[in-house]
């Protein structure tokens, strides 16, 4: 089963998954966890790239082109290999984030991208996708506070409104699939629903 988190910046996201992955060890499932952009070694060096603050010239289409790479030598180094393996895989931000950051955020056009995401993919999507949900101005408050400061978070409130807004019609256009979680709450309660969530669909697939 392949399971992403998206999710504005200062979502809680990253936090979530190594003691969720935990969690379902203990429960006996095989699981492996990964991020977007990076999870190789290739995909790192794009990282790099895509964070560094000083890569302020950065065009829009620029850097959707580098996400496609990273996330196309994910697919095939590391996420189809162990789903091929029967291996649940946790992944942090997907395919999803592309629509959101640099189609409904940059504007650039929906079905374009669609098509550039199955290539990049090899029409790989999630079986579930986790929306942790937080008002924009507060996840880049709680970014600040955590030091953690890049290019994306660099850019414009009206931007990040933009992916927030995308995110939302996204988890609309497909409820199967989307389950919205309200990442305002403490880091427990987040949690708490995500293990009841994932658990549930788990024992739904077996069932």
């Amino acid at each position: 089963m392949f399971i992403t988190f998206e999710g504005p910046e200062g979502s809680g996201k990253t936090s979530q998954i190594a003691p969720l992955a935990d969690f379902l060890r203990e429960k006996g499932y095989s699981v492996v966890t990964t991020r977007e952009p990076g999870g190789t070694k290739i995909g790192d060096q794009v990282r790099e790239i895509l964070m560094r603050l000083e890569n302020t010239s950065m065009h829009p289409r620029t850097e959707t082109l580098l996400f496609l790479a990273a996330r196309a030598q994910l697919v095939e180094q590391c996420i189809r290999p162990e789903l091929e393996r029967g291996n649940l895989v946790l992944c942090d931000r997907y395919a999803d984030s592309t629509l959101a950051y640099q189609g409904y955020g940059h504007g650039n056009n929906l079905q374009t991208l669609r098509q550039l995401l199955d290539f990049a993919t090899g029409n790989l999507w999630p079986d579930l996708t986790l929306l942790l949900d937080v008002d924009p101005e507060q996840g880049l408050r709680r970014r600040r506070a955590g030091g953690d400061w890049n290019r994306l978070d660099a850019y414009t409130l009206a931007f990040h409104k933009r992916v927030w807004n995308g995110y939302h019609e996204m988890a609309q256009q497909d409820p199967q699939r989307w389950v919205i979680i309200d990442a305002s709450q403490s880091f427990d309660a987040v949690q708490d629903q995500i293990r009841e969530i994932i658990l549930k669909r788990l024992h739904s697939r077996t069932a």
